[in-house]
């Protein structure tokens, strides 16, 4: 095995599985040549990369576009440079003769993560999933959340986020869908592209990731993507479009998989066309860790930096790599510039070398602590609440926790997005300990949270592993709250149920008022729904999960969460009802992503998109359309009509003809209300959401005819409809909100 070893002073990589390191390239100018420094430069941030690009050497260009593995990674014999910070995802090299910074990256969807791999796990303060973060369906959380991130990467000293993780939950299975914020391509880009611009507050970079349409983790590396454009452009790229103008990400991260025979990173039509020419975005692509299968193909297609080096053995940007693909005329000196003018250009207006970071700041763990519960409590969504048991009744005087380890912490998800708290792993030990884990339980106690807040109540906690003894200890109480958990992580795709069903339908045999909290990386089966009267979802919580279940259980706090994805009866009602498979992955659904399949399918869901329950009551009516610029504007009020404050996400759909389904999510507001409070809102409602597009017109066309707007409880549940008689109309690819 060839070993590859890294030093303080970087070079030019001289081979794909060896680094060979050169004397330092300030000896190669001529110690009397005026320099800039970037921090001197003047202009726009597109003038000041320019400047730069004429004082740098062809070998300071061509380090800039290929980054090394932050961590070592002893199968490989990779030792990670020293330069560096500790346990990270990955570092560019920067050149002092200039000013110009090292890029230092850090995996961050959820917070500063570390490798696994490292001995030492830096602990941040983890949000709850992402989402976790979409359910809340409140933009201010989002950002607050991004924010907190950003925040704490700086204070590490990392200015390149791996975050922004904007995927569609096309299957329900995936591992990562924790990472990524729902089905609906408006939810998902409005909820991600705040996240991005909380992160980017802080004067770093965020990615937006993983483009495009990587919606499985089995096979993944090779696996192709089948989607038609139409289908494409109206889902999956329309959530990455709202991301991207409301985020203005620094930076995309192309995918691993394929897209219709291409590989993500060296796909013209998503990196060129659809993202330089159309979108007008001016970053740059970095590639996922080990997601470049060439050189020339992917540098002329739209990628620009390789990432990753040393965890994956590709080194398809090697500088000697690059050279060849010059001599050979396969690339040119004009696509060598452009790739290292497009990074510098970030880099100079996202803050990098204006504002550069610093290690081992202070980092404010309570207010950090504070952002999470937040987030938290806002995405947990109540859905079924029979009899209202919830908020946990006074006379409950006995009550039985079983289950999901809630005497010790609160779920996370896996992979690289792992964030480690401070302390110990609650429940350490379970499998898998190494990648794609291990499985971290944050210190934040459900039974711990529940006994301070119900101090005159008996709390006890059982492990549930005896069915038959769990369910006597839930006879002998007045109530038993079941914690069921799905493990999910990167890297694999996961049954869609809880661990342990069966203790779950056995508790309720033998106690009637029986709560179900569910802890998962996304919608999971319920076949033991009809059976108990109340169920909670949590999602992955974050580092004070527990603090926020209990604080919802007892009614502290209102619940305000709305499911940012549709929780079917079976998997006979998906799209896709068999595991995902290797190879070709048909999405012959198309457009209808979600709730969309299930209403133009008829099919009955067992939760809709965009439920959720409350401890008070919303009506909703007064509902005007009026016509703004291309889009129409919903105006309507919102009454809390019963006895406690609360919030609510207003949810406006729009339906038209020869669309891919009967009903579409056109835009929403979080409101929230004192007892008896009326609230006028108005939602602007995105006129792309009010057309189809064109493959032949390369543009949203939107057909004459009559359209209905609606407010609804959720997507299923509408409350109020009005019509309009709109003119046919056509915006082009380059339209953008203003």
């Amino acid at each position: 095995m060839t070993v590859i070893k890294s030093t303080r002073v970087l070079g030019v990589m001289l081979a794909a599985t060896a680094i060979a390191m050169n004397a330092p390239l300030q000896a190669q100018v001529d110690s009397g040549t005026a320099v800039t420094l970037a921090a001197d430069t003047q202009g726009s941030p597109e003038e000041r990369a320019v400047t730069m690009l004429a004082q740098m050497t062809q070998d300071e260009k061509l380090s800039l576009l290929m980054g090394f593995f932050g961590t070592d990674f002893p199968p490989g014999g990779f030792e990670a440079p020293e330069e560096a910070r500790y346990g990270s995802a990955g570092y560019v090299p920067g050149i002092a003769r200039l000013g110009i910074p090292a890029q230092w990256q850090a995996d961050a969807g959820i917070g500063v993560a570390t490798q696994g791999g490292a001995q030492v796990k830096r602990a941040r303060t983890a949000l709850p999933s992402g989402l976790a973060t979409a359910a809340t369906w409140d933009r201010e959380l989002a950002f607050a959340g991004g924010a907190m991130i950003g925040s704490e990467a700086r204070a590490d000293g990392f200015n390149v986020l791996l975050g922004g993780s904007v995927n569609l939950t096309r299957e329900p299975r995936n591992g990562r869908n924790f990472e990524y914020a729902g089905e609906d391509p408006l939810l998902a880009g409005v909820m991600a592209g705040e996240q991005i611009a909380g992160v980017q507050s802080n004067d770093i970079i965020s990615t937006s990731k993983h483009f495009a349409v990587n919606d499985q983790e089995t096979d993944r590396g090779r696996s192709n993507s089948v989607l038609d454009e139409a289908s494409m452009r109206m889902s999956d790229l329309l959530a990455f479009q709202i991301a991207h103008e409301i985020g203005d990400p620094g930076s995309v991260m192309c995918a691993y998989n394929r897209v219709n025979g291409p590989y993500s990173c060296e796909h013209p039509f998503l990196l060129t066309q659809v993202l330089r020419k159309e979108w007008g975005w001016p970053g740059y692509v970095m590639s996922d860790w080990g997601a470049v299968h060439s050189t020339a193909d992917a540098a002329n297609s739209g990628t620009d930096q390789e990432s990753g080096y040393g965890l994956q053995r590709a080194a398809n940007f090697a500088a000697d790599k690059l050279r060849a693909a010059l001599d050979a005329g396969e690339t040119s000196q004009e696509r060598i510039d452009l790739m290292v003018t497009r990074i510098l250009r970030s880099m100079f207006s996202h803050g990098l070398i204006d504002n550069p970071v610093s290690a081992d700041q202070l980092i404010d763990f309570a207010a950090n602590r504070a952002v999470s519960q937040a987030d938290a409590e806002g995405g947990i969504v109540l859905l079924k609440n029979d009899g209202n048991i919830l908020p946990l009744a006074a006379s409950a005087r006995r009550i039985v926790l079983i289950g999901g380890h809630a005497d010790k912490g609160v779920l996370s998800g896996g992979g690289s997005s792992q964030v480690y708290p401070d302390g110990e792993n609650a429940v350490p030990g379970i499998e898998p300990t190494s990648w794609p884990g291990p499985v971290v339980y944050y210190p934040s106690s459900p039974l711990e949270e529940l006994r301070a807040l119900l101090p005159d109540a008996r709390i006890t906690y059982h492990d549930g592993v005896d069915h038959r003894r769990a369910a006597a200890a839930a006879r002998n109480a007045d109530l038993a709250i079941v914690f069921g958990t799905q493990w999910a992580s990167e890297s694999i795709d996961v049954p869609m149920h809880v661990e342990d069903d069966t203790l779950i339908e056995s508790v309720a045999q033998s106690q009637p008022n029986t709560v179900v909290v569910l802890q998962t990386g996304g919608p999971v089966l319920m076949p033991w729904a009809d059976k108990v009267p109340a169920i909670v979802e949590a999602w992955f919580p974050g580092r004070m999960g527990g603090a926020a279940i209990a604080r919802v259980l007892t009614g502290a706090v209102n619940p305000s969460g709305h499911l940012p994805v549709t929780i079917p009866r079976s998997l006979a009602q998906l799209p896709h009802p068999g595991d995902p498979q290797p190879g070709d992955v048909n999405y012959t659904e198309g457009a209808a992503v979600g709730y969309k399949w299930f209403d133009a399918q008829g099919h009955d869901p067992l939760f809709p998109f965009g439920h959720g329950l409350s401890y008070t009551g919303f009506e909703y009516g007064n509902l005007t359309v009026t016509r703004a610029g291309d889009g129409l504007v919903a105006t309507f009020t919102v009454t809390n009509s019963g006895e406690v404050a609360g919030a609510d996400a207003a949810q406006v759909y729009v339906s038209g003809e020869g669309w891919e389904a009967p009903r579409r999510l056109g835009g929403f507001a979080k409101v929230e209300l004192e007892p008896g409070e009326t609230q006028l809102v108005s939602v602007a409602l995105d006129p792309r959401l009010l057309a189809v597009w064109s493959t032949r017109e390369n543009g949203w066309v939107r057909q004459s005819g009559s359209y209905q707007v609606s407010i609804g409880e959720n997507s299923r549940e509408i409350v109020e409809t009005a019509s309009i008689d709109l003119p046919a109309s056509y915006l082009s690819a380059q339209w953008r909100p203003q």
